[in-house]
């Protein structure tokens, strides 16, 4: 039998999805013209006439079999980055052996990000060797010098091979690996140019093991892709310990590691990070980020309380309704909000509680760069609208906390004794809350309400109580 007669197999260049044929466009990602013939890596079949099977000799254990309980537990204790908001994310810090992929946007600040981690491990006394494929030597220490990342104990080689690597981890025997970026990593063990499948998922394999045999952490840099999933096939994800997203706006200075897989910690825990001339800064309560002063009193002006993982952040949820010519259809701009979310909450207004907002042009956005997604801001974006509409400002010193739904009921959310907790320690005096019975921290009173009139009503429109529009 030839080498032809086999049986060809085709894989996608972007995500790694197999079949067995080839496709103009990948049935998993949709990527076009990403799918290409693999190359033929079955072994040769062994004597026993089975394909890809041959008789092994018997092989001794390399090490012996324990107790669970015998297991020393040093080698699974975190060591500390020194970087509190991603040893938070982390679980508590690095685990030996642990191989984490931090992936994001091109310019978010990953590279700063891992480059301030290295140095303080460094400063602590670890060494530390980060490796880069994407930048000069030269360049990274401008960056250092900037940032103020120099330290004695870091040690750097701008390299893209993969045994080149390996033979700096042996002379170095550093406590902490960084590889800038994955994807510019490749090895002549594996067909293809580094950045394809094959090459990305030989070096992750071949970094894992190193990790595992000397117990030493490793932090990978990825890519994302047009949609912001991590860049490469599938099984990326599945062979490294700990996957972060480094999320964040270029026009924005807030950038947030969120967790999406973690073997040694929760996967609901946020690290907020602030970016600036000296690099990246821990922002420890990042509230303020998100909110443009709560004593200013200005129309369209609403404060609310979202949950970022376990942790809750004060929101601001501004809007703006303006009359629009009577020769143009009705304008709706939404800025980190679900826009969906928006036009259900405008139906309502406009339904429920008589608001004419059909032939109004309403703007509605967050402030500091916040993304809400959550059903909580439903009644806060209520509220905003209604005062932009009515042209009357929110009570200051006031949180709306709520889900509206489509008979305009209000809706309790989770977490909302910790999100009242968040708004009393800011100084926050008044609460709009769903219905039922809550416990409120010192100094906050909480107004429950069960529909979107009442709380309307209890906001800036006690003088309109029955909500009529004003001309």
């Amino acid at each position: 039998m030839t080498s032809r007669a086999r049986a060809a197999r085709f894989e996608c260049t972007a995500c790694g999805h197999t079949a067995a044929k080839w496709v103009g466009r990948c049935p998993d990602c949709g990527g076009w013209g990403t799918v290409e013939e693999a190359p033929d890596t079955s072994p040769a079949a062994g004597r026993s006439g089975r394909p890809g099977v041959a008789p092994t000799p018997a092989a001794r254990p390399a090490s012996p079999v324990r107790q669970i309980g015998q297991v020393d537990l040093e080698t699974a204790t975190a060591r500390r980055t020194g970087v509190g908001e991603l040893d938070r994310v982390l679980g508590g810090g690095l685990v030996p052996g642990v191989v984490v992929l931090l992936a994001g946007e091109p310019g978010v600040g990953k590279s700063t990000l891992l480059l301030e981690v290295a140095a303080r491990r460094a400063r602590d006394g670890a060494t530390v060797l980060y490796v880069t494929g994407e930048e000069s030597a030269g360049q990274v220490r401008l960056r250092a010098e900037r940032t103020g990342g120099l330290a004695p104990h870091l040690f750097l080689s701008a390299t893209g091979d993969l045994e080149e690597i390996a033979a700096h981890v042996e002379a170095v025997d550093p406590e902490l690996l960084v590889v800038d970026s994955v994807q510019t990593v490749g090895t002549a063990t594996a067909e293809g140019s580094p950045g394809g499948v094959s090459q990305v998922r030989t070096v992750t394999t071949a970094l894992v093991a190193l990790a595992k045999q000397r117990d030493l952490p490793v932090v990978l840099i990825g890519h994302v892709t047009k949609d912001g999933a991590v860049a490469g096939p599938r099984t990326l994800e599945h062979l490294v310990d700990v996957v972060l997203s480094f999320e964040g706006d270029r026009h924005s200075p807030l950038r947030l590691v969120r967790g999406l897989k973690n073997r040694f910690g929760a996967t609901d825990e946020v690290g907020c990070f602030e970016m600036n001339d000296r690099g990246i800064a821990e922002v420890t309560d990042p509230s303020g980020l998100f909110t443009g002063g709560l004593e200013r009193t200005v129309a369209g002006q609403t404060v609310t309380v979202a949950m970022e993982g376990r942790r809750p952040l004060m929101a601001e949820v501004q809007a703006l309704v303006a009359t629009r010519p009577s020769d143009t259809p009705p304008r709706r701009v939404v800025s980190d909000l679900d826009s969906g979310r928006v036009a259900k909450i405008l139906a309502v207004l406009q339904e429920r509680c008589g608001l004419r907002l059909h032939d109004k042009d309403v703007f509605v956005a967050t402030v500091g760069g916040m993304k809400l997604r959550e059903p909580s801001a439903d009644l806060a974006v209520a509220i905003a609208i209604a005062s932009a509409y009515h042209g009357e400002a929110v009570r200051s010193g006031l949180v709306a906390i709520g889900e509206v739904g489509l008979g305009g009921e209000v809706r309790r959310v989770v977490a909302l004794e910790r999100r009242l907790a968040e708004a009393g320690r800011l100084g926050i005096s008044r609460a709009i809350v769903p219905p039922g019975e809550v416990r409120t921290p010192k100094g906050l009173t909480a107004a429950p309400v069960d529909d979107l009139r009442g709380a309307l009503m209890r906001t800036t429109l006690e003088k309109d109580p029955d909500l009529s529009p004003r001309g």
